[in-house]
């Protein structure tokens, strides 16, 4: 039986039971319903905070060598990837990355796309950052208890 068939919609339900030609709805008048149906969307799951993209970013080593090397200038695609004998797409999808996490900007001159340090790159995360430190020393007053 076909997807379409098998939903039910309030109007095509039979009056009385038995008579099979009501049971099933037309497929204009199923297809209507089926698209007024409410959706459930997971806002969680799609709409990452900025803290949670920088750290996510920040989980991946070739990620934070991208970010140590930038940090002595502007680099191109090719010139990040030559480290890591990697190809240009893998390290698209590595900068692409940083950009949604707001840790690098890009800027394509002529053929070349030139990745730089975002301004204030780590503002955004400071607070965690701060607070991983207390947390540290917390840990390490309380080493010994």
């Amino acid at each position: 039986m076909s997807p379409i068939r098998a939903a039910r919609c309030p109007r095509s339900e039979p009056e009385a039971e038995g008579d099979p030609r009501q049971l099933q709805a037309p497929l204009a008048d199923a297809a209507v319903h089926l698209s007024v149906e409410p959706s459930i969307v997971n806002l969680m799951v799609q709409y990452i905070t900025t803290p949670d993209r920088a750290f996510a970013a920040l989980a991946d080593p070739t990620r934070r060598a991208v970010l140590e090397r930038l940090g002595s200038g502007s680099a191109t695609i090719s010139e990040l990837a030559e480290p890591f004998s990697m190809s240009l797409t893998g390290m698209k999808k590595h900068v692409h990355l940083l950009e949604e996490a707001q840790f690098v900007t890009t800027e394509k001159v002529g053929r070349v796309r030139r990745c730089r340090l975002a301004p204030y790159a780590f503002e955004g995360i400071s607070t965690w950052l701060q607070r991983l430190d207390r947390f540290a020393r917390v840990v390490e007053r309380t080493k010994g208890d």
